[in-house]
């Protein structure tokens, strides 16, 4: 089994809050934490910067284009950002909990 992150922005703390709740809930991701952020980034030839929440979700490798399709159908964002990261290694127990609490 592979595992992996995947990160993602929201503008405010309750859309990231409800985002989080629901790929949980559906059982796509084990966890998810919700950090603040500041992102500077260039849209539509202006460089911006703006106060966001990124989203770490703990998932199973084989869900990443599940959560992807899931999180794009409930974004607010045009492009959001949505990023895999794969987890090389990590404790065993942990990663066994990501398997019991993933479809």
């Amino acid at each position: 089994m592979s595992y992996c992150m995947i990160l993602v922005t929201c503008s405010d703390e309750s859309g990231a809050g409800k985002l989080a709740s629901d790929l949980v809930e559906n059982r796509l991701a084990a966890c998810v934490q919700i950090h603040s952020v500041t992102s500077i980034y260039s849209w539509e030839n202006q460089v911006h910067r703006d106060p966001e929440f990124r989203l770490m979700i703990k998932t199973r490798s084989s869900l990443y284009r599940d959560v992807e399709a899931f999180i794009i159908e409930r974004h607010s964002y045009e492009v959001p950002q949505i990023i895999q990261v794969p987890v090389e290694s990590g404790l065993t127990a942990y990663l066994n909990w990501i398997d019991d609490n993933t479809k």
